[in-house]
């Protein structure tokens, strides 16, 4: 039956071919980085064959994986010196910040399509001594081919909502065959261990989210308090929004009584910054993009716009150092949330939607410890944030959003331990 639905899979996958890579193309109109070397989705490299057995794989999908796995990359480095990296991500914020991790002799690739042949290709051509997935990132297709080729596969930093795993319970002939292949599970949570060892992964151990140890660079800290010192006014904070957020946002601030704090809105994904100014403007508000000051301070006319719209990637620690209180994009919406970890290192509270199932027990543990607080909607969540923002006790919210944040730490080095022992002496 496994075999039937992985070859059902394929074919599907094989005839999908054509429009995966016109998807890339016309994504690359917007973010030039899609349209680079797309023989390597396909398993083509036009570089050669690296020594066999002597690379380390690790797979972080997007900027978030990144940006998380790079303290792990770290930790490894630092008990492997002689470690070197096969890094592969899927979009091009990841791509961008998976650049800044290598080292020489590393390599960076993009993860190849998931038809047998292209991971074929992929894993022949590299050869590497293991792999490391990020999160979520069990691909039927990959992990049958690494175990024929004698890849072990290790799922770290791993979470799966409740959510997911009825969806992968629906597809069982082709999930669970994926979840039973991994050699080590390293779960963020208790919750994500059950439902993964209830798919069938055989080795799993909670070792805490990797997240909670990103520190906020310094510089972007101090860069987003400047702002705000600049500032005569309130500021709140549009994390990561996503699309159908934008316009229920905008109509619920135009409902706050005047003088309105100054809206920071952040989109989630870069290819949306243009249409998201649209929504700005047909909402009636002054804007002021990010991108249009550059490297300096915001210019005078920025302090009395209704809106700055944050269209530049890698500042998500300036504008939550910058803001009073934050809204969580994805949240207000069912899709699952995202990382709030990030808003509490930098000291910003939170108001969260009701639909954080991605990151469930973080957003629980925020709430209870009075780091976050939780909105049944949009509407709700604008006047929360909004008297957040001018809260005599803010500071306290400040406070115990920062210990929250520290009190979670050590998955970093729990995991490192864990996947270099799994390493053999040499690579």
């Amino acid at each position: 039956m496994a075999a039937l639905a992985r070859s059902l899979y394929g074919s599907l996958l094989w005839t999908l071919t054509p429009a995966y890579l016109l998807r890339l193309w016309r994504r690359g109109a917007k973010e030039p980085a899609y349209r680079e070397r797309l023989g390597e989705r396909l398993g083509r490299y036009e570089y050669p064959a690296p020594p066999p057995r002597r690379l380390l794989w690790l797979h972080a999908v997007s900027l978030g994986e990144t940006r998380a796995a790079a303290p792990l990359i770290a930790a490894l480095r630092a008990l492997r010196p002689d470690l070197r990296l096969l890094l592969t991500t899927s979009t091009a914020t990841g791509w961008t910040a998976g650049h800044a991790l290598l080292h020489a002799g590393d390599v960076h690739t993009w993860l190849p399509y998931d038809t047998p042949g292209a991971v074929r290709r992929f894993l022949r051509h590299h050869r590497p001594v293991m792999g490391v997935l990020m999160e979520t990132e069990v691909w039927p297709n990959l992990l049958h081919v690494a175990q024929q080729e004698g890849v072990p596969m290790v799922l770290a930093n791993a979470r799966l909502s409740a959510k997911s795993q009825r969806q992968g319970e629906r597809y069982a002939s082709l999930m669970r065959p994926a979840a039973e292949s991994f050699l080590r599970v390293l779960a963020q949570t208790q919750d994500d261990a059950q439902r993964l060892r209830d798919m069938g992964a055989p080795s799993v151990e909670v070792c805490g989210n990797l997240k909670f140890d990103i520190a906020p660079p310094p510089a972007l800290l101090e860069r987003g308090q400047r702002w705000r010192a600049r500032l005569q006014r309130p500021v709140v904070l549009a994390a990561s929004t996503r699309e159908n957020e934008e316009t229920p946002l905008l109509a619920a601030w135009r409902e706050l009584p005047q003088p309105r704090p100054l809206l920071v809105l952040v989109p989630r994904h870069p290819q949306r910054f243009d249409e998201v100014a649209g929504l700005v403007a047909q909402a009636g508000f002054s804007c002021v993009r990010r991108g249009s000051w550059g490297e300096g301070d915001p210019p005078e006319e920025a302090a009395q716009a209704d809106v700055w719209l944050g269209d530049s990637i890698g500042e998500m620690a300036t504008y939550y150092a910058c803001a009073d209180a934050g809204l969580l994009g994805g949240s207000f919406e069912p899709l699952g949330g995202q990382n709030l970890i990030e808003a509490a290192a930098c000291g910003c509270p939170l108001v969260l939607g009701p639909h954080t199932f991605n990151f469930a027990e973080a957003a629980e543990l925020a709430v209870q410890a009075r780091a976050a607080m939780r909105a049944a909607d949009i509407r709700q969540g604008v006047v929360y944030a909004a008297m957040l923002a001018i809260d005599p006790q803010r500071n306290g919210w400040v406070e115990r959003a920062l210990t929250f944040a520290s009190r979670h730490r050590g998955a970093t080095e729990r995991m490192a331990e864990r996947i270099v022992g799994l390493l053999p002496a040499v690579i």
